[in-house]
């Protein structure tokens, strides 16, 4: 019993503390009726974010990112987008960047690596829209390491997109 209550204040910290976390917004009200996206592609170099249900691109995107936008995340607090194949986890209507859909950062790959180097990996990776800092800043690459797109198109994306979908995030 014992075990389970304390299962449960971790699982409520966990969301309490999410960085992403913590708004005022709510379920988008828009519904998506096209075809089920497959993977999602982020090419960093061009600033571009790709929804594709099969072969097709059905909608694309100009992405911000992390504040140190090249090369692969290392660790917590290095400000880089991670790259490589992680998955569609989680979704944060109340997220304090107006919307927000969870990447599977860091793998057990990720926290190996950081172990290494004597770091944690960080986490909380998410695409997610502005919100007032994004819109504040109004400068690209201005996240922690996460894939900003506007409020509007968050909105958008929330609908499109399931839990599991692949995400390829590319240099």
């Amino acid at each position: 019993m014992i075990r389970a209550i304390r299962a449960f204040f971790a699982v409520v910290a966990v969301a309490v503390l999410a960085s992403c976390g913590g708004g005022d917004s709510l379920q988008p009200s828009k519904t998506y009726q096209g075809p089920p996206i497959t993977q999602i592609v982020v090419k960093k170099a061009d600033r571009k974010m790709y929804l594709v249900s099969g072969k097709e691109v059905v909608k694309s995107y100009k992405v911000d990112l992390g504040n140190q936008p090249f090369g692969h995340k290392q660790f917590e607090g290095d400000g880089r987008t991670p790259e490589g194949l992680y998955f569609i986890d989680r979704f944060n209507p109340r997220s304090r960047y107006h919307l927000s859909v969870g990447i599977s950062y860091p793998s057990a790959q990720d926290v190996a690596n950081a172990a290494a180097r004597g770091q944690r990996p960080g986490g909380d990776i998410f695409i997610h829209g502005l919100g007032p800092e994004g819109r504040a800043l109004n400068r690209p690459d201005w996240t922690a390491g996460c894939i900003a797109v506007t409020d509007q198109e968050i909105e958008e994306i929330f609908t499109m997109l399931r839990p599991g979908v692949p995400i390829f995030i590319y240099p």
